[in-house]
């Protein structure tokens, strides 16, 4: 019996077949590796879409009651990865800023209808994460939690470390609201310093659009921890 390796292991082969740039290759290498470059971030980032989601949804099971403090440390774990992951999706961003806009120019047709806004895992995320108005299914099972240990969060927020596990929790959520807020940001800058004024791939209003879409998850937690300066 064979040993496995690295490459099997990963399934490198068909892992490095999976980006296809549609620009011919009479069109330039720089012009090709700029495409190959774009393909391989979004095709990360949409990676990482799975793990971090895969992670919130695990999140959400251990908080849901009945849930003991083994639960909340364990939802906890997950919930500050997620919050890293977060992080690295920001970062794909500014890492695609090095992708020079005249050979984004010259291969964008290519892209047809094809847009971010379609993918269905950052559709899932906004679902679990809600937005400035909405309250998504994170915080609905986190709020349960609290009240399954006798609390309301609006006392987790004003007794703070006293609460323990779940002000750590309540701190998590926040983070991971502001990651997203701030990954949303990055967005929406690359995009204004891609295409300007010039309407969003897959016929969007581009820049507008992004706009009316960057929100701050768990509105009530955050107002709930501004109580806080109000005595």
């Amino acid at each position: 019996m064979s040993s496995l390796t690295y490459a099997d292991y990963l399934r490198m082969e068909s892992l490095l077949s999976l980006q296809e740039p549609r620009t011919p290759h009479t069109a330039g290498r720089a012009v090709v590796l700029a495409e190959q470059f774009f393909i391989i971030t979004h095709q990360s980032c949409e990676l990482w879409l799975k793990q971090l989601g895969a992670d919130l949804d695990a999140a959400a099971e251990a908080l849901l009651p009945p849930c003991d403090t083994h639960d909340l440390e364990l939802g906890l774990e997950f919930l500050l990865r997620s919050g890293e992951l977060i992080r690295v999706l920001q970062q794909q961003l500014l890492v695609l800023e090095k992708l020079p806009l005249r050979y984004f120019a010259e291969f964008r047709s290519y892209l047809d209808t094809a847009s971010g806004a379609q993918s269905a895992q950052f559709r899932r995320l906004t679902t679990l994460l809600g937005n400035s108005h909405h309250q998504g299914s994170l915080y609905e099972v986190f709020a349960a939690a609290v009240e399954y240990h006798g609390q309301t969060v609006d006392d987790v927020c004003r007794r703070g470390v006293e609460s323990g596990v779940l002000h750590r929790l309540a701190e998590a959520l926040v983070d991971l609201g502001n990651g997203y807020w701030h990954w949303k940001v990055a967005h929406l800058a690359l995009v204004s310093k891609m295409v300007g004024e010039q309407g969003g791939t897959g016929g969007s209003s581009g820049v507008d659009f992004l706009a009316r879409r960057v929100t701050r998850p768990f509105p009530e937690l955050r107002r709930l921890r501004g109580k806080v300066h109000h005595p």
